[in-house]
């Protein structure tokens, strides 16, 4: 029996204040005890239970991926999911790259702590994504910002995030991003036929059978795809249900009249009734409109969106044919009756018939919606899917470890496109959200309901889901087939906050009431110390040695990656000659700090955790130890938070000193935080002055100004986020938040001070443009602050103006917390 302690359980994580009830049915600290951080995991994720070692160990592996592809970019806009580990150079700003953003979405909607869901959404449709991009061959010639230099189902992922959440006033923020990013695809749309093209590479899918058609093997020629077609008919049935959650209802009708004729058009063009299959047309010199004759894996996507037709679900049965995609380590991302099958395949990186987990992934979810949405069929069986999912897992195997890479070869036991210091830990497919919403069956719904539908084996005796988030709910599926295993009784049971809520003697369909939506309150603090993009007015780092094989920088770059990859995330004084060293952070001005979280690393070697270490900060003139801290206890694995509170301290520096272990040994982080509430000077980049508000004033109306800083609490800051993306910037002098006079959409317009009464020229955007400085755009006039006249003074005013490129517009967002 695996039952342990209390069967109620309090969750209370540290980075939110969402406190609900849970279960305590499984042993979660064991079931954690290969993952660094397991704090972290005990707080955020589901905890699960089955029969298949190898689909429960490459479970918890994925999460610990997951977690160290979570790049903090800095306080302007939080956390990203990367896909390489290290940036490439084809990758947008802090290192994203939108190809795996759906993925991403939809693996981290089953996190509890929603502020990195949000973030990552937040990143691409209204922070650095949104950002320009260069039109040339090696980042899409055809488009224009890093949101589109990929293929990117954003608007479904956003909503089924939504679904598993029940955030609604996050989801409707982002209507008006998720219809921008929608409309950025018009320059790909044919009207005469309804279809949008795209170029294979930008389906992020290099030498396909299609590409080899064409006079371009590794981009691919131009063509109409199932691909591109099924996101946006996925994102219009997405848009046009937040649209109705709204309350528009000419919105809603104008994008499901879209997806009715992007269906029409995809079933009537690219689907092949000889082949049974949705297939690829080139665009060009293909007058009479001929399909690609192979099959390609990504025929089976517009099932992840529910497009097709139920006839059409025989297209499924050639994920079984041994001649179609059927593969030990597959499915293929090519038909094997193709005359390009594997062709040229020892080089990266092919996608005509290596297996890829992006693709898996993919056919996965569209597997599980033809099995809980479409007609009983004969085609596809949920034993299928769970043969599918269980070669899926064994796939992700290197060495007797879980591991996944770029792709794997589909009949050896062996990763193919595996680049040493590149690939490893590749973050580019879902596997937890197959589980979860596969397997297990959780169902999300958009009321206040829930569907669970196991697609397990109804040969196993048991499985368990404990303390899934939904709708601010915890909740736990059951199966004990003898009762033996929890002690809880036979059958299926479903738990919603530690409250046995339903229950079935056999595996099969429950609906469930979860209750109303538990509104999460989000931690808006953000972390000062981060500058992973080594801004010039940003942090320093500094120490008193560092070791040849490290970085200094690498403390303070928002990182924490695993101990075992080549990878190197962290400062350490490994061979240091000192008996002990000091690692420290210049915040290059006075801060009022109280709380700081060191991830200390430990390669069970030469670099060691400390057994003990001291907190020092600068009062000006010596360096002191911070006093009355707080300490979490300190983990025994590698890179797990130390969290270290402490009354409000003022100063400009922060460092830690702590002993080496031994001769040519030293002792290292991989991050140092220091976590404060989003305060800011905003310092234009031209005058090198700080914005205020005239005189001090706190009326409504003053103007808004630039001066010297001269220490006065007006030219303080706080940006409070707002749905969409959006801040409130709010001056903390006055309490008045930063606005447009009269809510003028004119050039040279005055900037001014109002109380909040809702309008949207209170609303901000923070536009990353490099080195450290962006623009601040108003949502009502949408164009830019800057100074009048480009004036350099004391007092001059600041107003609105189209950005023309000029410095005065901007500015760059430096911390400045004050005391409380």
């Amino acid at each position: 029996m695996l039952a342990v302690g209390p069967r109620r359980v309090f969750i209370a994580a540290l980075a939110f204040t969402c406190q609900v009830s849970g279960t305590n049915f499984l042993p979660q600290r064991q079931l954690l005890a290969e993952l660094e951080d397991p704090g972290w995991f005990e707080q955020n994720i589901p905890f699960l239970d089955v029969p298949s070692q190898q689909i429960q160990a490459v479970y918890y592996y994925r999460w610990q991926v997951y977690k160290e592809h979570l790049v903090y970019t800095g306080a302007q806009y939080g956390y990203m999911s990367s896909e390489f580990l290290k940036p490439v150079s084809y990758g947008g700003p802090y290192g994203g790259i939108v190809a795996a953003a759906g993925h991403h979405i939809n693996e981290g909607r089953w996190l509890r702590d929603q502020r990195y869901g949000n973030d990552l959404v937040n990143y691409w449709l209204a922070g650095p994504g949104q950002s320009s991009k260069p039109a040339e061959e090696s980042v899409n010639p055809d488009t224009f910002d890093w949101a589109h230099e990929y293929s990117f189902w954003a608007a479904s992922s956003v909503w089924r995030q939504y679904l598993a959440t029940g955030d609604r006033e996050f989801v409707i923020g982002q209507l008006d991003n998720l219809v921008k990013q929608y409309r950025g695809w018009d320059n790909h749309f044919n009207p005469d036929l309804g279809l949008y093209w795209q170029v294979p590479v930008w389906d992020a899918t290099e030498y396909t059978a299609a590409s080899y058609e064409s006079s371009n093997p590794y981009h691919g020629g131009h063509g109409y795809r199932p691909t591109i077609n099924a996101y946006q008919y996925g994102d219009a049935r997405a848009i046009a249900a937040i649209a109705a959650l709204k309350g528009d209802s000419d919105l809603a009708a104008e994008y499901a009249s879209r997806a009715d004729a992007l269906r029409n058009a995809m079933q009537r063009y690219l689907w092949d009734n000889g082949r049974h299959f949705f297939m690829h047309r080139a665009r060009d010199n293909n007058p009479s409109g001929q399909l690609l004759t192979t099959r390609e894996i990504m025929g089976y996507i517009p099932w992840m969106f529910n497009m097709p037709q139920e006839s059409d679900v025989v297209a499924f049965m050639e994920l079984k044919d041994s001649e179609g995609f059927a593969a030990n380590y597959g499915p293929t991302t090519a038909e094997r009756r193709s005359r390009w099958f594997m062709y040229e395949a020892g080089n990266c990186c092919r996608w005509n018939g290596p297996s890829w987990p992006f693709a898996t992934s993919q056919t996965l979810t569209a597997v599980e919606n033809v099995l809980n949405d479409y007609p009983a069929q004969s085609y596809i069986s949920a034993a299928d899917y769970f043969s599918l999912l269980l070669r899926y897992a064994t796939t992700q195997y290197k060495n007797g470890k879980p591991y996944v890479a770029e792709a794997h070869d589909p009949d050896a036991d062996q990763w193919i496109y595996d680049g040493y210091d590149h690939s490893e830990d590749y973050n580019h497919s879902t596997f937890i959200d197959n589980v979860v919403s596969g397997l297990i069956g959780l169902r999300a719904q958009p009321d206040n309901s829930l569907v669970v539908n196991p697609l397990a084996p109804s040969s196993w005796e048991y499985f368990a889901l404990e303390n899934a988030p939904y709708h601010g709910h915890l909740v736990t599926i059951l199966w004990d087939s003898t009762g033996n295993r929890y002690g809880q009784g036979q059958g299926l049971r479903v738990y919603v906050d530690g409250n046995l809520a339903a229950t079935r003697d056999s595996l099969g369909l429950l609906t469930v009431q979860v209750g109303a939506v538990r509104s999460q309150v989000i931690n808006t603090q953000v972390n000062i110390a981060a500058n992973g993009q080594q801004f010039g007015p940003g942090t320093k780092p500094f120490a008193s040695f560092t070791s040849p094989y490290d970085d200094v920088r690498r403390a303070i770059d928002g990182i924490v990656w695993r101990t075992g990859i080549p990878q190197n995330s962290r400062w350490t004084s490994y061979a240091s000659p000192n008996s002990q060293d000091f690692f420290g952070i210049d915040l290059r001005r006075p801060q009022a700090v109280s709380d700081v979280r060191l991830y200390f690393y430990d390669d069970g070697d030469g670099v060691r955790q400390p057994t003990t270490y001291d907190l020092q900060y600068w009062t000006g003139s010596v360096w002191a130890m911070v006093p009355s801290q707080t300490r979490s206890s300190t983990s025994s694995t590698s890179n797990a938070q130390t969290r270290i509170i402490f009354p409000q301290i003022i100063t400009s520096q922060l460092r830690v000193v702590a002993p080496n272990p031994g001769p040519g040994k030293g002792w290292g982080l991989s991050e140092f935080e220091i976590w404060t509430p989003a305060i800011f000077q905003l310092q234009n980049a031209n005058s090198g002055k700080l914005m205020g508000i005239e005189r001090e004033s706190h009326a409504n109306g003053a103007n808004v100004q630039q001066y010297e800083d001269n220490g006065t609490r007006d030219h303080l800051w706080q940006f409070i986020s707002a749905p969409g993306g959006w801040f409130k910037i709010k001056n903390l002098n006055s309490g008045l938040l930063l606005a447009v006079e009269n809510m003028s959409t004119s050039n040279s317009a005055q900037l001014q001070q109002y109380e909040d009464n809702g309008s949207d020229d209170h609303l901000w955007r923070v536009e990353y443009k490099g080195d450290g400085l962006f623009l601040l755009r108003n949502k009502h006039s949408n164009i830019v602050a800057g100074v009048e006249g480009m004036s350099t003074a004391n007092s001059a005013n600041v107003v609105q103006f189209e950005d023309n490129g000029t410095r005065d517009h901007l500015w760059s967002m430096l911390p400045a917390v004050p005391a409380s």
